[in-house]
């Protein structure tokens, strides 16, 4: 049950990240190869130097965290294992071509 919960809370974090405001959606940055997903649940910066995909990352993971951290607390579960699991199913469910971190860094799925 715990896990369904945890599930269904990550479907509806991911409608909340990809409705973003900014200019570069979060598809479209994915798709462009300057962010990807982190092992932890959160979105990272594949390039550095794209000032609008630095903003794009800081937004979406805030709103991640807080979420996360709702999640934890409803489960009763600590914030690490929100974290993972979300991690896991974030990059299970990354588009082919699209950026991932692994092990050795940055990879294309």
């Amino acid at each position: 049950m715990q896990r369904t919960v945890m599930v269904f809370c990550m479907l509806v974090l991911w409608g909340v990240a990809g409705a973003s405001a900014w200019a570069l959606s979060l598809e479209e940055a994915k798709a462009q190869g300057v962010v990807g997903e982190k092992r932890d649940g959160y979105l990272g910066a594949v390039n550095t130097a794209n000032q609008e995909a630095l903003a794009l990352v800081q937004d979406v993971n805030q709103k991640r965290r807080d979420a996360y951290e709702g999640i934890a607390r409803r489960n009763r579960t600590n914030l690490q294992a929100v974290e993972t699991l979300a991690g896991e199913k974030a990059i299970q469910n990354t588009k082919p071509g699209n950026y991932v971190e692994g092990p050795g860094g940055w990879t294309k799925k």
